[in-house]
Order: C-alpha cells, then structure tokens, then sequence
C-alpha cells in the first residue's frame, strides 16, 4: 500500500485530533458532576473515577508496545471502539460499581489512545522524507487540540443551559452527544487511517527489524524486535497476527527501556515530565481551590470555572501556534526550554496574584505557555525515537508525567495544609522551572546536527 503524502497525512492527522478532541471538551466540566448528581457521595466518585488513571498506568507500556509490534491502525480502531463504550457506560452509569466499570473502560481506552496517532503521522511523513522534523504539524495539531476542548466546552455549557429533556439530568445531554460523536470518530479513523505495511526486513547481521516500504528507513539493529508476519503472508489470519504481536510486546517494551537507558538526550528528555507535570498540578488543580479562596466559596469558583476553561484551552491553542513560529527562528530546544521557564513563572505568578482577576490573567499566560511548550518537547522526542518504538517512547513519557502528577499533587496539597495555598503554588511553579535544564543535552544535540548539516 502506497503511503499518504505528508500534506495528505497532516490533513488526516488533523481531523483525527478534532474529532477525538471535540467530544472530550463536551464532558470536562461534568464528569465528575454526574456521578454525584446520580447519588455517589464525593469520595465515592473520586474513587471510582481513580481507575481511570490506575487502569492507564498499568496498560500504557504493554498497549504501546503492542502499537509498535502489530501496527497503530488497528490500535487506533481498538481504542475508538472503547471510547464508545466508555461513553455509554458513563451515560447510563447509576451506582458506584457501574460508574467505576466505567472509568475502567475509559482507562483501557486512553491507554490504548496513548500515542499511536501520533506515531502513524511522524512514521507516515517518514515513509516519503526520512527524518523529517515534525514540529510545524505538530504546534498545529496542539491549536487544533486546544481550540476543539474549548469549543467543547462552550457548547457543553450551552447544552446544559438548554436542557431540553426534563426526563433526562441536563448532564446527561453532554455525555449523549459525547457518545455519538465518539462513534462519528470511530467511522472517521476507520475509514481514512492508511497504514504503511510492516514486513520483515534483514539487516546484515542477521537481525530481523521493522521495516516500511515505499521509500521509508528501516529501523532497528542489531537486537531489534522483528516485525509480525503481513497480512495474508502466514494463513493465521488476524488473530494469528495479533497474537504474534502481542509475543513481540514484551520485547518493544524492553527495547524502549533499554533506549532510554542507553540515550542520554532521551533519559533527560523523559526526566522533563516530572517537573513539568508538578507546574501543571497548579495550574490545573490549584486553580479553582486559589480561586474558591478569593471569591469566597466553591459555588461562586464552579459558576466561573467553566468559561475560564474554555479560554483557558482557546489560549493553549494560540500557545501551540506561537510555538510553531518560533521554532524556525530560535530552534526546537531553545523553544522548548523558553517557553518551559516561562509556563513554570507563570505559575509562580498565579500564587503570587492578589485577586481573581490576577489569577484567571495568570492563568491565561500560564495556560498557553502550556500549549506552546508541547509541539517542541514532543518534536525532540521523536528525533531520539525510531518506528519500531515510537509509541513506547511517547507512553513512557506519559507514565512518567502521570506518575509525577500523582504524587506532586498529595505533596504540594500537603505543602498548602502546612503552609498557605498561595505557598504551594509558588513551590510547585518554582520546581517547574527547574525542568528547563533537562533540555540541555537536546540543545547541544541540536547543534551538533546543525553543524554537521551546515
């Protein structure tokens, strides 16, 4: 099979991102809202919904490895199927053990929605441009993102004023358009996600790798994980093919492991998460509990929440664009580390803010810091990866990130208990910033390669 061209491809990563992310911004303020409307007292909610992150923790590894071994198309069509399913459960959820059937499935889903999409587009282009940096599609896939989320928003709000079904919750409305367009997102990536086949190429010691034809490098080495048999080669049909990916599994995993042990640049890059992901406990997290403080109560911080989220994730998006701007002029690494001391700034500003209007203004500023750093850091990433690991690459970063979010969070909540709210805050943006110096060996990897193109 032909690959897309890298215009071709850019479209359909586009769209992709759109139609998984639109719906995503539907059910952000109400997730956590129905299940208590529906009778769950708040622990109880936040238990069930803690699977969620559990269920991804321990499914992330072992679904990217099947990504790499058995192809990301199929991946990909998994995890849409599980998205709808998660969707309806969600809807028609009533008690603590359906709601936390529910969030299970939704970790499955996000598990298996980890990565892969983005490892078919970077593996797509290289098929036909070996080694192309990605970074200008990758900024515009953040806007498109970030714009999605908050248009969701905006119009899960409007739904929910509405309520046009008196026999329904008006939460309940969001989650029904949340399900049909994950089904809408199913058809979409069934029908336009064209992957290069995988086949088995030698390499001269004997080796068997992962390779793509029409034009793309093949990648791997001595070691390497062979490839699973292409369809219609070994009369085992599908389920022969996905049972001999997933006996390759465990061996991308160790690949992955082994690379970020051996790569420094890559070790460093990984290490970025757990800084980065402590400033965003504060912004993300912190936010509505500052803001609860200066406004005098929670119910007065939901009413305004909302709409702040939606600009929020509008300014992410025009973050992800500037982004895209910069890296032609100051470089991928440089971009990545300004907009890393920055985004951790900003979140020292919001501690340091005195009203609600400083803080949701420096929220904004931290927010779309946010978006821009993303399409760099995750463009170097990709430099230090190769097909038959991409998306172990990619998972091992977002464990790493779920990990620290995990554990930064109890610590600055400690740190607010102990000391003040405004305290913990600065703390965490003050660590953030720190992340900045993980870029150093990716900036002085770039310019070796910039001296060796010059």
């Amino acid at each position: 099979m032909t690959p897309l061209t890298p215009q071709r491809a850019r479209q359909v990563f586009l769209l992709l991102t759109l139609t998984r992310w639109f719906p995503v911004g539907l059910i952000v303020t109400v997730t956590t809202l129905l299940p208590i409307e529906r009778g769950l007292s708040v622990p109880e909610a936040l238990t069930a919904l803690s699977l969620t992150g559990f269920t991804v923790f321990l499914l992330e590894l072992p679904t990217s490895g099947l990504a790499d071994a058995l192809g990301r198309r199929p991946v990909l069509i998994a995890a849409a199927i599980f998205q709808v399913a998660a969707a309806v459960l969600f809807l028609t959820a009533q008690t603590f053990w359906t709601f936390a059937l529910a969030a299970a499935v939704t970790g499955i889903f996000r598990a298996l929605d980890s990565g892969p999409l983005e490892a078919w587009f970077v593996d797509t282009v290289h098929a036909t441009e070996p080694g192309a940096d990605v970074d200008q599609p990758l900024a515009a896939q953040s806007t498109v993102l970030g714009a999605s989320i908050a248009i969701g928003a905006l119009v899960s709000g409007g739904l929910i004023w509405w309520h046009p079904f008196d026999a329904w919750s008006a939460m309940a409305l969001p989650y029904a358009v949340y399900a049909a367009l994950s089904l809408v997102h199913l058809v979409v990536v069934t029908t336009l996600v064209r992957e290069v086949p995988r086949t088995l190429a030698p390499v001269a010691d004997g080796a068997v790798t992962d390779g793509a034809v029409a034009g793309g490098a093949v990648a791997g080495g001595p070691g390497a994980t062979p490839a699973p048999p292409p369809s219609g080669k070994s009369g085992a049909g599908v389920a022969g093919r996905v049972l001999a990916s997933a006996r390759l599994a465990p061996g991308v995993i160790r690949d992955g492991l082994r690379l970020a042990r051996d790569n420094r640049v890559l070790r460093w890059l990984l290490l970025v998460e757990v800084f980065w992901s402590v400033g965003m406990v504060v912004y993300e997290t912190f936010q509505p509990i500052r803001l609860s403080e200066l406004l005098g109560g929670t119910e007065a911080a939901a009413a305004v929440s909302g709409p702040v989220a939606a600009v929020g994730w509008a300014v992410f998006a025009g973050g992800a664009a500037l982004s895209g701007l910069a890296t032609p002029r100051l470089g991928v690494a440089r971009t990545a580390i300004v907009a890393r001391v920055l985004n951790g700034l900003g979140a020292v500003w919001m501690g340091l803010a005195l009203g609600p209007v400083g803080l949701i203004a420096a929220y904004f500023v931290t927010y779309g810091l946010h978006g821009a750093s993303g399409p760099a850091y995750q463009t170097l990433l990709h430099r230090e990866a190769e097909a038959r690991n991409r998306s172990t690459v990619l998972s091992m970063a977002s464990m790493l990130s779920f990990l620290a979010y995990s554990l930064g969070a109890p610590a600055l909540g400690w740190a607010a208990g102990a000391l003040s709210t405004p305290t913990a805050m600065v703390l965490g943006g003050v660590f953030s910033t720190l992340g900045a110096l993980c870029f150093l060996p990716a900036l002085r990897r770039e310019r070796m390669l910039a001296a060796a193109a010059a």
